[in-house]
């Protein structure tokens, strides 16, 4: 299951797990839209692509919480 992490990487940007817009690596490395198409949609961590990433809404929102561990550190 995703980890659905709570910023973007590179700036920080909050990336709600219920609002599209977030992009990330096969290792969940997460970037807001901006960030990946600055970084050519691959992940400055593991050269990996950067795809969409899905949302996570309602019910399962509620039984799987997003992380709260935010990665930038700025």
């Amino acid at each position: 299951m995703l980890e659905m992490r709570p910023d973007c990487e590179r700036c920080g940007v909050d990336l709600p797990a219920d609002e599209p817009g977030a992009f990330i690596c096969s290792f969940e490395c997460s970037f807001c839209a901006p960030c990946a198409e600055a970084l050519d949609d691959r992940c400055p961590n593991c050269g990996g692509e950067l795809m969409d990433r899905p949302t996570r809404v309602g019910d399962a929102l509620k039984r799987h919480p997003a992380s709260a561990e935010r990665r930038f550190r700025g």
